[in-house]
């Protein structure tokens, strides 16, 4: 999961198009796959984040991190956490990586760096879970950002790029083939269609294959893995008959989801709270005023900027209340996935929903709004198994989390959304 990005704009103004959403129909099941099976079956998941992410960088000219580059004090998980991950219900963790230390880093300190996520798999693995390895290029950092790494094939660090997918891949094949998987990129921020995006997957599939050709590889589209992204794209693209996974990640409503969430470029966001889950389950009203509470206790923010903010509130909030999204409106989306996987000969169980979740900011929210996340979460993990997609809930630590980052203990509330078993 990234914040910030131009692209999402608009599909963060939520709902447009709403009500044609909640009426597509069911689609047919796909028969299986054309493009290519995968020996790696994912049903029930949880990101790892930030376990290889947050760095120290140096400022502008120097392009390098400090050693070692992860921050000391961000939560990790213990070999007792994956434990409990696997006792609780969970087949596979993804690890986001940001690539750019890798990138930075050359001779014994990149080695160390590959070594401590060698290290990292193999305690995945003997906890009995899963792995899919996923870059997850930091798009903050000043240098090692995505459009350095792959805007296209002629950008000027995509070869160091597709030499760091050869290496992680050919870590990963050192474990049986059934057991993990790598994803060279999250969520592109490529434009949907986007002719650079294919050749890129195309070059990072074959790096990925050329030293492990039993390794699954997990594709996506542009526009940053949202559901309406792979309208224009076509699995064939990167067909080559091995094992092959697809991935979208969810997380609409964003009014809903991402409510409070201050690193959103849209201002609305920050001071949104009190946003039901369903949206009948509250009122235009109460969130309204629950949003000029929480303007009125920011003394940082100028007038004039609040105010821009509450009218755009206004409106976006008026439409998510006409169109009352649930669970139905959830399917919708789920149900355009597998109307897609139908026209390019995919089987459900070849579709995986890397991300979803929704923002929970503790003493930020009213009180209801711990039950109004379950309720979600638990929404669209049902809707997800019905449809036959795996899920990756999104994250095991920070404000979306299921763990608490100090005292790490599960969120009761949260496994039972998630379906998952109560230690």
């Amino acid at each position: 999961m990234t914040g910030g990005d131009a692209f999402r704009i608009d599909r963060r103004r939520l709902l447009a198009g709403a009500a044609s959403t909640l009426v597509l129909p069911k689609a047919a099941r796909a028969a299986p796959s054309k493009v290519g099976a995968s020996p790696l079956r994912l049903r029930r998941g949880v990101n790892l984040w930030p376990w290889f992410s947050l760095t120290t960088e140096y400022p502008a000219p120097r392009t390098d991190y400090a050693w070692p580059p992860l921050q000391s004090d961000r939560a990790l998980p213990s070999r007792e956490d994956l434990t409990l991950l696997s006792g609780v219900g969970f087949d596979f963790v993804r690890i986001p990586v940001d690539p750019g230390p890798m990138l930075a880093f050359s001779g014994q300190r990149r080695a160390a760096l590959l070594q401590d996520l060698s290290r990292a798999i193999a305690a995945c693995r003997d906890a009995g879970l899963n792995v899919v390895v996923n870059l997850q290029a930091n798009a903050a950092t000043h240098y090692w950002r995505p459009e350095r790494m792959f805007t296209s094939r002629n950008s000027p660090e995509f070869s160091a790029y597709l030499e760091l997918v050869g290496d992680l891949a050919a870590i990963l094949d050192r474990n049986p083939p059934a057991t993990v998987a790598i994803e060279p990129v999250n969520e592109p921020f490529h434009a949907c269609g986007s002719r650079d995006w294919t050749r890129v997957q195309a070059a990072m599939l074959k790096a990925s294959r050329k030293v492990a050709p039993d390794l699954t590889y997990v594709a996506t589209s542009a526009c940053g893995s949202i559901v309406p992204s792979f309208a224009d794209f076509d699995a064939a693209s990167v067909a080559d008959g091995g094992p092959m996974l697809f991935t979208f990640h969810f997380y609409e409503p964003y009014l809903f989801t991402h409510q409070g969430a201050t690193w959103m470029s849209e201002p609305v966001y920050r001071w949104l709270n009190a946003v039901p889950w369903p949206g009948s389950a509250g009122s235009l009203e109460a969130t309204l005023a629950a949003v000029e509470a929480r303007m009125a206790a920011d003394p940082e923010t100028p007038a004039a900027t609040k105010q821009a903010a509450m009218q755009e509130t206004r409106s976006v909030l008026a439409t998510y209340f006409e169109a009352q999204p649930d669970r139905a409106y959830i399917q919708g989306f789920f149900d355009t996935m597998l109307q897609w996987a139908d026209r390019n000969g995919l089987s459900p169980d070849s579709i995986l929903m890397g991300e979803f979740g929704a923002l929970r900011s503790g003493g930020n929210y009213v009180a209801a709004a711990a039950a109004d996340q379950a309720r979600y979460v638990r929404d669209v993990r049902l809707t997800a198994e019905v449809s036959g997609f795996g899920w990756a809930f999104w994250n095991l630590f920070d404000g979306f989390g299921l763990m608490d980052d100090v005292s790490h203990r599960l969120d009761d509330s949260l496994l039972d959304a998630l379906g998952l078993l109560r230690l």
